[in-house]
């Protein structure tokens, strides 16, 4: 079984910036989609955004589009999550996602392998 973890979470001030990180282990990095969701409390896991193989091709939840950027370093086994312009409805736990069994991409399900989180707090 692979191994996810993140890094990379803190505290901000609303319309800064925060860099995660996933390094994965004991998984095949380099195949298959890569995603990160987030959970904030009393709400559901949604989909941040999802990057493929090849580093390519990424989709974005529309709350995020044009302030995060997802992406791979496949040679580090490493998933990036660069974050700018941070708002308190960011305010969650971020999780990365791999092993993906395909489909939509912001559906939790599809993946079977995930970190622990790392928590970011957005103060206005």
């Amino acid at each position: 079984q692979g191994r996810l973890e993140e890094s990379g979470g803190g505290s901000v001030q609303a319309g800064g910036p925060l860099r995660l990180s996933c390094a994965a282990s004991q998984i095949s990095f380099s195949m298959g989609r890569l995603a990160w969701f987030r959970q904030a409390p009393g709400k559901e896991r949604e989909g941040v955004a999802t990057i493929n193989s090849g580093g390519v091709i990424t989709y974005y939840a529309d709350s995020v589009k044009g302030r995060f950027t997802i992406s791979r370093d496949n040679a580090k086994n490493t998933v990036y999550l660069q974050m700018n312009s941070l708002e308190p409805e960011d305010t969650a736990m971020y999780y990365c996602a791999a092993g993906s069994t395909g489909g939509n991409w912001s559906r939790a399900e599809q993946f079977l392998v995930w970190g622990r989180g790392t928590q970011v707090t957005v103060s206005s």
